[in-house]
């Protein structure tokens, strides 16, 4: 069943309000957008005050944006009753910081479920919906979803990895997705250079390159992806598309280092051959990391406990509880992170989360 809204008091939109121009703006300049893991207390019950705390972490590391009840915040939060006071939490706690936080809330279920979900976020203030897949629906029903969404929202498309949860999906429906005008970005997760391709010139035969903004969710690729002009040939033309920031689970840690990356990536783009080979570097030591934090050699597997294993060294989680109770590290995963603790200090923002942890749990 589709979450309903949460009763008592929280900002509301009027049916009739559109998303502000400055906001789209700043999605399509491009932004960091950590994907919101959940605090739970031992007992697996919502731990606030540590949620609280992860929000007002991403925005004062410099997040331009939160993506929340997304894969890292558990779909199974989707059939709880979870999902609307952790969206309503985060909209709050954002409310909190007088710059302008892009809102972007998770669908995912049949029509019906998207929408109804997609209605709750716009009512506490979200901008955007990211559109999960969904596995039983068809392309063209899938299509047909995102345009009903669409009518609530403005939407953005998800290739997820089919190993959590993800699908193959043909070129052409990424043309035809990019087609639909209430389409505004799509998060590229494949983990996969051929279906990354695939997105890419999509939105290029749809015509909507530039209009429509790329996030990599490519937490293998991320740095590569991000200072790669793309040039797209359709139909005799030459066309650059480039990514222009991140929604990423793997940045939802180490965030304040995120952001001095996507900066850099920046550079590197407009032509700074110096940050372009810096960032080559780098990409391999993200990568290494992200391969222990994600569990990629048990099939991701342990993707969320690692990431709370990350949050949790850090302070700001207590555990690495995961509403199933059997979901934790795999085998190995604890010693490698581990490892990738000790041999790459500099991707991590340790003393940046220590200034603020009291702060931010106050």
């Amino acid at each position: 069943m589709p979450s309903q809204p949460p009763k008592g008091d929280f900002h509301v939109l009027s049916a009739a309000s559109e998303v502000r121009t400055s906001v789209r703006d700043l999605f399509r300049r491009g932004l960091v957008i950590p994907a919101h893991p959940l605090a739970l207390t031992e007992d697996r019950k919502l731990d606030e005050r540590r949620q609280q705390a992860l929000t007002r972490y991403y925005v004062d590391a410099g997040a331009g944006g939160l993506a929340v009840g997304v894969h890292t915040t558990q779909f199974a939060i989707h059939g709880t009753g979870l999902l609307p006071p952790v969206l309503e939490l985060a909209a709050r706690t954002a409310g909190e910081f007088e710059r302008e936080i892009v809102l972007v809330a998770g669908a995912t279920g049949p029509t019906s479920q998207a929408v109804a979900e997609a209605e709750m976020a716009r009512l506490l203030g979200y901008h955007m919906v990211l559109l999960s897949p969904h596995r039983e629906l068809d392309e063209d029903a899938l299509i047909e979803r995102a345009r009903a969404v669409g009518e609530v929202l403005p939407v953005i498309g998800f290739y997820l990895q089919p190993a959590v949860g993800g699908r193959p999906l043909s070129r052409d429906f990424w043309t035809r997705l990019a087609s639909v005008e209430s389409v505004v970005g799509i998060k590229v997760a494949p983990f996969d250079r051929y279906r990354t391709l695939d997105v890419l010139h999509g939105v290029v035969r749809a015509g909507r390159a530039g209009e429509v903004a790329l996030y990599t969710g490519n937490d293998d690729h991320i740095l590569a992806d991000l200072i790669t002009a793309h040039r797209v040939v359709v139909d005799g033309r030459e066309v650059e598309v480039e990514f222009v920031g991140g929604l990423l689970g793997q940045w939802a840690v180490w965030v304040r280092r995120a952001v001095e990356l996507l900066q850099e990536a920046k550079l590197a783009r407009g032509g700074d051959d110096a940050a372009v080979r810096r960032l080559l570097t780098l990409d391999g030591h993200l990568t290494d990391a992200n391969a222990a934090i994600f569990d990629s050699a048990n099939g991701f597997h342990g993707c969320i406990p690692g990431i709370h294993e990350v949050l949790r060294r850090q302070g700001l989680l207590e555990g690495r509880w995961c509403l199933d109770p059997h979901e934790d590290l795999s085998p190995g995963q604890l010693a490698e992170i581990d490892r990738i603790w000790a041999a790459y200090p500099w991707l991590r923002d340790d003393e940046f989360v220590a200034d603020g942890l009291s702060r931010w749990l106050s």
